[in-house]
């Protein structure tokens, strides 16, 4: 048994590049080591800035290994070497690095930190935000360049310690200025692109929020374990009580604009579904259409199920720490505040505590509600009221009939008397009716019927007038209870339902993931927890857990408090729901499996017709003149000779090319492309390239410095690129290439001015056997942008297309430079089976 301490693992995440992330690490390394830690440094990368460089100066440094990778040599992290150093403490930078092919275990660097975490040793580490894996979208929409590599968050966020390294975009910008981030040629293009004001800025904020997640995150897990229910005022929550009334739109801005009253506020709207009906009647149409509101305005929605609302939201709040509740003023009249007590309102601000609490007036407030009386349900109040209303109601009625005797005949006196039964059988249900109708025949009897002041039980006639008295005042409250009843029940039915019906909503629009629906079933049943597994736990009835099955071979398990039978209906439904999206999710990658294969048999297909046209006419062509050359009924001239000799020349040149481009696509295909990277200026590979191209506009490329390419193969991509751009370009205007460097890479341009194409069918571009926008479809295999990407590709780079301003479609070729290459970017495209 392995009883070995798993390592921690504190994690520096940098802002952005350059704000001195490793600097950080390095200086805690030093410091550790100072207080007698063993420590020693697996990787740090220091990108030649001496300030950095001078921090490993005292610090133990682990030899990196050397790995071959398609003709070049590369450095990595020698993880057998630290594990067998064993150090209480491993410093390992660039936590997203996607190590060389064949150079480890591990095709990733946060894999290899996990091997040192299993085996006992802390490790410190640093990544920057644009490389966390749920923003590599957000940063490549806003900076414009794509991120290779990345980590998942969860891995990021198991670390012990997230400590963010931040710096103003000024200071940043100022420390590129002074040439302590890239060398003084990088300098005016990076401040000019991807350091930009805006977009240093978005990427703190993006930082921040991230980190901020994480806190909560690890707040709400100690609130937990210490079992704190108090509000910690860390962060402005604001919730907004919905009834599914039409003063809710009034409420959801009201509570949007107090969140937004602090930066990072958050915005929750929960609706109290009851099974005691007080949520009957509610507008299901009005609830969707205030969830898309919330929605709209960047805040979350939720339905929880409780015995009262009042009680149900504060638990929400304190689960949640908020630290406002937001809610509307009663619909109630006056009078009818008067006869039923304090409403929810009055009820929520008494439970509060430290929640404050906002009531917020609305156009419906003291109009009288739509929902159902709080009178329908028999509660403990009602049920004791109940049986003492019926002894003492009919009293009353005795003292106040006594004082006005004569001036009230009999009939009128049983029919008051019939009309209190009725009463008390509102208040109470039919028990307390039949001990009203008792209490008040024999009333009747004694003070009303002659003679007065004695029961006459011998008189038949009086005996049936008191039975029949009786009877009637039962049924009557028989029939009120019975109505009652089934008013409760169609109330728990329709509270019921509309829970169910929003989680039927969440699923069908495909938002939620089974983690967020096991979430939104914990908050709604306000458990402790809610999993799935695949066998029922053993539990003693009472202890809290919960289980029911959701599907063959599955069961949802809720731990924290005993729920109702009533619940329990509706946890079964929400079982059945998550079953569901369970199977659904395993259909949907069972689909995504056999979408390859629907690929590939699509391309198989196109790569037929291709055949049977593209390929067959240079045949055809060549076959035709080598037949007419070899025929002996037809002497031909020399200048008929050399004319046929060069047209099958050049249809088996053209077929050639074909073929070349069909094994270059499958050996791409296959991963097995031979490549020679090599330091390569652009001067070297463009005039070659462009041969054929008449009349470029060739621009800035004399000072771009050398590239890490295999010349022959970048030769090809903008032969490629720039034939396709002179097709489309305009008679009169020229095809024009651009370089720029940035960042540690270099950026080609081939620029068109022919008619562009729309951003949705951009990617259909690079498609094999496709001629997207071409104006002579007759002709080729349509495999040159595929090709040219695939290459781009294979050589560590991207290619991406680019609106023209002013019109037309432009190609970027982005290639890493000779000094400063990182291969793991072309470890996609090197992989077998990746289709380019």
């Amino acid at each position: 048994m392995n009883d070995v301490r798993r390592g921690r693992l504190k994690v520096y995440l940098g802002a952005a590049p350059g704000v001195g992330k490793t600097y950080r690490m390095l200086d805690e390394a030093r410091r550790r080591a100072a207080r007698g830690a063993d420590v020693v440094v697996g990787f740090a990368e220091c990108h030649g800035r001496p300030r950095t460089e001078a921090m490993l100066d005292g610090l133990e440094v682990v030899a990196r290994s050397q790995c071959a990778y398609r003709g070049g040599y590369f450095e990595e992290m020698d993880l057998p070497a630290v594990l067998a150093r064993r150090p209480e403490v491993a410093v390992v930078d660039e936590f997203a690095h996607s190590n060389v092919p064949g150079g480890g275990r591990n095709a990733k660097r946060w894999q290899d930190i996990d091997v040192l975490l299993a085996a006992g040793i802390d490790v410190v580490t640093a990544v920057n935000v644009q490389h966390l894996a749920s923003l590599k979208d957000v940063v490549e929409k806003i900076t414009g360049v794509p991120q290779h590599e990345t980590v998942p968050d969860d891995v990021v966020r198991r670390a012990q310690q997230i400590e963010l390294i931040d710096m103003p975009p000024e200071g940043l910008r100022r420390r590129m200025a002074h040439g302590n981030i890239y060398t003084p040629e990088k300098i005016d293009a990076a401040l000019a692109n991807y350091f930009r004001p805006g977009n240093l800025t978005a990427l703190r904020q993006l930082a921040l929020l991230w980190v901020a997640d994480r806190v909560d995150e690890a707040l709400h897990t100690y609130r937990a374990e210490h079992a704190i229910g108090g509000v910690w005022e860390t962060r402005e929550r604001v919730v907004v009580a919905l009834t599914g009334g039409p003063e809710g739109d009034t409420l959801i801005r009201r509570a949007a604009r107090i969140a937004d009253r602090s930066a990072g506020g958050d915005l929750l709207a929960v609706h109290v579904a009851r099974s005691d009906g007080l949520a009957a009647g509610v507008s299901h149409a009005s609830l969707a259409r205030q969830r898309r509101l919330v929605e709209d305005l960047g805040g979350s929605y939720h339905s929880v199920v409780g015995d009262g609302v009042a009680t149900a939201l504060v638990d929400f709040a304190r689960t949640e720490n908020a630290t406002q509740l937001v809610l509307g003023t009663s619909r109630r009249g006056r009078f009818e505040r008067f006869l039923t007590g304090p409403g929810t309102g009055e009820t929520v601000t008494e439970l509060s505590g430290d929640i404050d609490v906002h009531r917020v007036t609305h156009e419906r407030a003291g109009r009288g509600t739509l929902l159902p009386s709080r009178r329908r349900t028999l509660s403990t109040a009602r049920l004791i009221a109940g049986p003492v209303a019926g002894l003492v109601l009919p009293v009353l009625l005795t003292v106040c009939l006594a004082q006005v005797r004569g001036t009230v005949n009999l009939t009128s006196e049983a029919l008051l008397f019939l009309l209190a039964v009725v009463g008390v059988a509102c208040i109470g249900g039919v028990a307390s009716a039949v001990i009203a109708s008792v209490t008040a025949s024999l009333l009747l009897n004694y003070w009303f019927i002659p003679p007065i002041g004695q029961f006459t039980l011998d008189d038949p006639n009086a005996l049936l007038a008191l039975g029949v008295f009786t009877v009637v005042a039962a049924t009557v409250a028989a029939v009120v209870d019975r109505s009652l009843r089934l008013s409760r029940r169609s109330a728990r039915a329709t509270a019921e339902a509309e829970t169910m019906s929003s989680l039927a909503g969440s699923i069908v629009r495909g938002g939620q993931t089974i983690p967020a629906l096991l979430e939104r079933t914990r908050e709604t049943f306000g458990t402790d927890s809610a999993e799935l597994v695949d066998e029922p736990p053993d539990h003693e009835v009472g202890s809290g857990v919960t289980t029911v099955p959701a599907g063959p071979g599955a069961y949802l398990v809720l731990r924290g408090r005993t729920l109702s039978s009533s619940e329990r209906r509706v946890l079964a439904a929400f079982a059945a729901h998550v079953g569901s999206a369970v199977e659904r999710a395993q259909l949907a990658e069972a689909a995504a499996e056999i979408e390859p294969v629907k690929a590939a048999d699509r391309l198989r297909t196109a790569l037929l017709r291709a055949v049977g046209h593209d390929l067959r006419t240079p045949l055809a062509a060549g076959w035709a003149a080598v037949t007419s050359l070899r025929g002996r009924d037809v002497e031909f001239s020399a200048e008929d000779r050399d004319e046929l000799l060069a047209t099958a020349d050049e249809s088996m040149a053209k077929l050639n090319r074909l073929l070349e481009n069909l094994l270059d696509l499958s050996r791409l295909e296959a991963g097995v492309l031979p490549l020679s990277l090599r330091a390569t200026s652009l001067e070297e590979v463009l005039p070659m390239a462009l041969a054929d191209v008449p009349d470029v506009d060739l621009r800035d490329v004399e000072s771009i410095p050398p590239v890490l390419v295999d010349p022959p193969l970048l030769e090809r991509v903008i032969a490629n690129l720039a034939g396709n751009a002179a097709r489309h370009t305009p008679a009169g205007r020229r095809v024009m290439v651009t370089a720029s460097a940035l960042g540690g890479r270099v950026e080609l341009r081939v620029v068109d001015r022919g008619p562009g194409l729309p951003t949705t069918g951009r990617e259909r571009l690079f498609e094999p056997f496709q001629r997207l926008g071409d104006t002579d479809n007759t002709t080729g295999l349509g495999l040159g942008l595929a090709l040219a990407r695939g290459l781009t590709e294979a050589m560590n780079g991207t290619l991406t297309p680019e609106d023209t301003p002013g019109g037309g479609l432009t190609m970027v070729v982005s290639l890493p430079l000779a000094e400063r290459v990182d291969p793991s970017a072309s470890t996609a495209a090197a992989t077998p089976g990746r289709t380019p």
